[in-house]
């Protein structure tokens, strides 16, 4: 075989693993779209879980938001990134980054997935309430635990026993409470409730306060999030007081991102309550001011803390 032969060979060769290199690279650019259930947040970044596993996804400000509507879902309506809740089933369009997460170029998700996501993170106030109940009688075991550790005093020959008894309940006593008073996924780094008068929704100048020291606090920790809800009295129209407690979530909540500086991506979708899980009885003038509120909460995701060590004690 001719010197110039082999120059040919070794030339076409070249050229096709250059070309063969240069596809791999095209396909490895190209867009690709996945589909799950959001399984937690933190900041710009979404878990989700698929079929064939769980995807790290990266939100960034040109990430488009939208929610799909009509029968045929071929209607769009433009959302928040506050939108995209732990449980939100949706579908992502993106392309892989260096470390193998997705960048987002778009999210789509239905209202009735919507919807029951934020009936879900409803559900974690009823376990916020039975937690408080729970501790409450595990305060109650520590002082019959106490009045039975001075009894035991008085009982020498079984003093050895039974105080190994004791410690080994307070050991179980200081676990359980560790665990009371968290939402499912989130620690509660701090809360703060604000009132409004009757049919308002303009927020009292008293709060603005009270809302930067809760926005401060969450800074501290990365990957935080802010959670506000609103909630009006049973008097009157219900559908009125709907939006009356939409209307009072979504002030408090451009409050905290305009006043506060936080990101979008580190603010959950602000919940309408209307007249559910009252606070005070609508029979008197007391009992419908405090119905009358918006709830904000810091929180931060569990699988970021990993563990309860050094978070503020939670509120009730």
């Amino acid at each position: 075989m001719t010197e110039r032969k082999l120059l040919n060979i070794s030339t076409a060769v070249i050229l096709g693993i250059g070309t063969l290199l240069s596809i791999a690279t095209i396909a490895s650019a190209q867009s690709l779209k996945v589909e799950g259930n959001i399984i937690s947040r933190a900041g710009n970044t979404m878990t989700l879980k698929t079929s064939t596993g769980n995807v790290v996804v990266v939100l960034n400000d040109d990430t488009d938001v939208q929610q799909l509507e009509g029968a045929f879902k071929a209607r769009k309506k433009e959302m928040s990134m506050a939108a995209l809740i732990p449980g939100l089933a949706c579908q992502v369009q993106g392309t892989y980054n260096a470390q193998n997460q997705i960048v987002a170029k778009w999210v789509r998700f239905t209202g009735e997935d919507l919807e029951q996501a934020q009936s879900a993170q409803a559900a974690v106030h009823e376990t916020q309430v039975q937690a408080a109940h729970n501790q409450a009688e595990l305060k109650q075991q520590a002082d019959a635990l106490a009045a039975q550790n001075a009894a035991l005093k008085e009982q020498q020959a079984a003093l050895a026993k039974q105080q190994q008894e004791i410690a080994s309940n307070k050991a179980a006593i200081s676990a359980n409470s560790a665990r009371f008073g968290q939402l499912d996924d989130y620690y509660i780094l701090d809360e703060v409730t604000v009132l409004f008068g009757n049919g308002k929704t303009n927020v009292d100048p008293q709060y603005i306060a009270p809302l930067m020291a809760l926005v401060q606090k969450a800074k501290e920790y990365n990957g935080y999030n802010i959670q506000v809800k609103g909630y009006a009295s049973a008097v009157g129209n219900a559908a009125f007081n709907q939006q009356l407690s939409e209307d009072r979530a979504q002030n408090v909540t451009n409050i905290i991102v305009q006043q506060g500086h936080v990101p979008l991506t580190n603010m959950l979708a602000p919940g309408a309550m209307g007249e559910s899980r009252q606070v005070g009885s609508d029979k008197t003038e007391q009992g419908q001011a405090e119905n009358r509120r918006v709830v904000v909460r810091a929180l931060l995701n569990k699988g970021i803390a990993g563990t309860l060590q050094g978070l503020p004690t939670t509120k009730q």
